[in-house]
């Protein structure tokens, strides 16, 4: 017996140590192709990229993953906690495989045999770390002996709150959310830090199948789910048993933020923005990297600039009429579910859309659009209103030519008609305002003129509507608008304010082809000073002036400005016949603006990488002892501009003036008023008033704009700059500069005020109505004599005398000059 003992003693020793030497092969065949875990070291996820207005708001993220990474240390105890207790809450006295949980697993998985059940894991938190960033998700045998090797060798080459970290900042959560961060935001819109214990149980539920426990789809299984974890904190002693019963009793309370954040009113800046990120770093890097980007946008100038623009565009589109109802549905039954499912404009939420259920001729009853749930549920709940024919007068004229106009609501709309609605009075009201969205478009861009920081962006109507930006991707005629540069470029290069063109027909012939260019209206002045040719906006002076100075000059200053890339040098463009865009235009006015320093524009003040290093700046003035460590008396610190001028300081204070007198006297007069402030600007209006625009400034603040349809057509008579677009000028403009300190323009030292004639351009005689400061650079002064630039054979000296009183009063006081 002791022999067969024995035999058998030594049968099992070989058999074991051929078992051992048999694992021993297959762990070191497993152990070979094992993946280097020290990448863990320079983990490196992708993170959201985030971008803020200037005042620090958050206004987009951009990712394919919305993941945050946040560091152990910023993680709250009761966070940690709920994960701990759902997934490993021996987690911090394991070596990497809790024996214990493994063994409980097999016998679980040895019960459900041929159940058809799926086989219960036992991973710990160091094994989905191996898992998730170093191997497959595959079911398998060899799997999962890498998966227990790899969290033996992370346990012992990382610490356990760096293996938490990880896992905490890598896993799904659903809802594309990654990370404890980015899934915060997204289910609570909360920061980690204000998560409840009921929120930090929810999300620490997720992980396990974010699908089963979906807040909308499975709402009872992700309760479940959550207050068994709850419990688990209870048991584990990370919560006491009161706080944990009252934790239970809440709500799931997730308010989904799918479609990310957005700062109202910012989608044509933000989109924008983006574009030139994905310009200058690539998509990868944009939608991985985790930028953080610190724009220019002033949220505030922002929303006086989308109303400005976007009360503009519907006054001008009401003055045409109805275009009719958006859609029609069957208003007869429940009409909730169809109204619901039209889709409105998101980002102007002062309409909504509502169903005409009844039309009289006094008013019109409504049905208002139902809200819908996260998860596209329709309210129950129908909301009615009243439209009096009153709020609606503006539809009774049709602007479709195969409806009729009307007197009343009745053949105005009718029954089932999907229409736009604005709520009047206080919120308990039920009175209504027809609206519609305008056809016309258009696009507006406010500017410091200083640093070029874009600091109001708007595209159009609405982003929701149409996500062409009309500021930076519309090509469009300046017009008129163009002028200030010519003029510009002449007084650069001898010619004054005070300089006489005349201002009368003129044929220019080019390649056997004849141009007629007209004055608006058609009127000529006969001779007129520059000043009065830019407040009046005459083209034939334009053109005369362009002719004489010589365009390929006028080219080059167009270019030197950034309005155009190339300017072909032809006398048409002198007027603003070449395309470019209302940035582009806000720029050149603000080179003006500053007096001359050339700016580049910009979305951007600061880009950082994930890690917080700067790697782009905007600002690029140098300031030596700005950031001196303590003061010793030393001077304040001066910011050096090093700046190229690229406009003589003098020549830009005398547009200015110039383009004040377009406000007080010229085009744009009794159109623009900010209570007594230093402002000037120009209008352009383009060929058959197809595009209207206004540009101006005061000493701190640039806008342009213009409005015009999209597939360029007339806006109809009296669609001029001055009509149109000044008032929204006028408009942004007095809600900007509220707030700010008045200033005035800096008259540049050296110049000379002197008066003239504002008629003949010569010294003005005391007692002359027709008085006119005028500002002169050293060497120059008014003329001495009548003398007039651009007079050729289309009108003859003695018809000048019968069309201009000035020049016939030169001729009389004996300085003919010309004459």
């Amino acid at each position: 017996m002791v022999r067969l003992l024995g035999y058998f003693f030594g049968m099992a020793c070989v058999l074991f140590l051929v078992a051992a030497a048999g694992i021993a092969i297959y762990l070191a065949n497993v152990a070979k192709d094992l993946p280097d875990y020290a990448v863990l070291n320079s983990y490196a996820p992708p993170v959201t990229t985030r971008v803020h207005a200037g005042n620090g708001a958050l206004m987009a993220e951009y990712a394919k993953e919305k993941r945050l990474f946040l560091p152990i240390q910023a993680i709250p105890d009761r966070v940690k906690a709920a994960f701990l207790s759902a997934e490993d809450k021996n987690f911090y006295n394991h070596p990497g495989v809790d024996l214990t949980g493994l063994g409980r697993a097999i016998l679980v998985n040895l019960q459900n045999f041929g159940s058809g059940r799926r086989p219960v894991g036992a991973s710990t938190i160091t094994q989905q770390v191996a898992k998730n960033f170093l191997l497959s998700s595959d079911q398998t045998i060899d799997r999962k002996i890498k998966e227990a090797i790899l969290s033996f060798r992370i346990e012992q080459a990382y610490s356990k709150d760096k293996i938490l970290e990880l896992y905490l900042n890598e896993i799904f959560f659903g809802l594309n959310s990654y990370g404890i961060a980015g899934a915060a935001l997204t289910y609570f819109n909360k920061s980690v830090t204000e998560l409840t214990v009921a929120e930090a149980a929810y999300l620490a539920s997720l992980p396990k199948g974010p699908a089963n426990y979906h807040p909308f789809r499975h709402p009872e299984a992700a309760l479940e789910r959550r207050n068994w974890v709850i419990d688990r904190m209870v048991e584990n002693g990370y919560v006491s048993q009161s706080d944990g019963d009252e934790a239970k009793k809440q709500p799931l309370g997730v308010t989904a933020r799918t479609t990310g954040p957005s700062l109202f009113a910012s989608d044509y800046f933000a989109e924008a923005v983006r574009r030139q990120l994905i310009d200058q770093y690539g998509e990868k890097v944009l939608y991985e990297g985790g930028l953080s980007v610190r724009t220019s946008l002033d949220p505030q100038l922002q929303l006086a600039a989308r109303k400005a623009l976007q009360d503009g565009l519907v006054t001008y589109d009401e003055r045409r009429g109805f275009h009719g109802p958006i859609k029609q549905i069957d208003a007869s039954g429940d009409w909730g579910k169809a109204l619901a499912d039209v889709p409105a404009l998101s980002d102007v939420p002062e309409w909504r859309l509502a169903v005409v259920l009844a039309v009289s001729d006094s008013n019109v009853d409504i049905g208002l659009q139902p809200a819908k749930d996260g998860s596209g549920k329709v309210a129950t709940e129908r909301q009615r209103g009243t439209i009096d024919a009153k709020n609606m007068q503006w539809a009774f004229r049709s602007a479709d030519s195969t409806r009729k106009s009307t007197k009343s609501p009745v053949g105005a709309v009718a029954p089932g008609d999907v229409v736009y609605v604005e709520k009047l009075g206080d919120d308990a009201s039920t009175s209504y305002r027809l609206r519609q969205p305008p056809k016309v478009q258009g696009g507006l861009v406010a500017m410091d003129p200083k640093t070029g920081r874009v600091l109001a962006m708007v595209g159009g109507f609405s982003y929701s509507q149409s996500e062409f930006n009309r500021a930076t991707q519309a090509m469009r005629q300046p017009g008129s608008s163009f002028k200030p540069f010519v003029y510009a470029a002449a007084m650069d290069n001898g010619y004054t304010p005070a300089s006489v063109i005349m201002d009368a027909p003129i044929e220019i012939v080019s390649g056997g082809q004849v141009w007629k260019p007209e004055n608006y209206g058609g009127e000529v002045g006969g001779p007129s000073t520059l000043r009065s040719g830019i407040e009046h906006s005459r083209n034939l002076m334009t053109v005369r002036l362009a002719n004489d100075l010589g365009m390929n000059i006028v080219a080059e200053y167009a270019e030197r400005f950034g309005i155009y890339d190339h300017m072909l040098p032809v006398l048409s463009m002198s007027l603003g016949a070449g395309d470019t865009t209302v940035l582009r235009m806000v720029s050149a006015y603000s080179v003006i603006a500053n007096g001359g320093k050339q700016i580049k524009p910009t979305l951007i003040d600061r880009i950082q990488d994930r890690y917080g290093k700067t790697i782009f700046k905007h600002e690029e003035r140098l300031c030596e002892g700005c950031n001196a460590g303590d003061w010793q008396n030393q001077e304040e610190p001066n910011v050096v501009d090093n700046r190229e001028t690229v406009l003589d300081p003098m020549t830009a204070y005398q547009i200015t003036s110039m383009m004040q007198g377009v406000i007080q006297r010229g085009t744009a007069a009794g159109k623009v008023d900010l209570g007594g402030r230093d402002v000037a600007g120009k209008t352009g209006t383009t060929n058959d008033e197809k595009d209207a625009w206004f540009v101006g400034f005061t000493p701190d603040l640039v806008a342009g704009l213009y409005m015009g349809f999209d597939t360029p057509a007339p806006l109809g008579r009296g669609g001029t700059g001055g009509v149109l677009s000044a008032p929204i000028f006028n408009e942004f403009m007095q809600a900007a500069v509220k707030d700010m300190p008045e200033s005035k323009f800096v008259i540049p030292s050296g110049m000379n005020l002197i008066p003239i004639d504002r008629k003949t351009g010569m010294a003005a005689v005391d007692g002359d109505p027709n008085t006119i400061i005028e500002a002169f650079k050293p060497g120059t002064g008014p003329a001495d004599s009548f003398s007039v630039i651009g007079m050729d054979s289309t009108m003859a000296p003695e018809e000048i005398l019968k069309t201009s009183p000035q020049a016939n009063q030169a001729v009389q006081t004996g300085t003919p000059g010309l004459f």
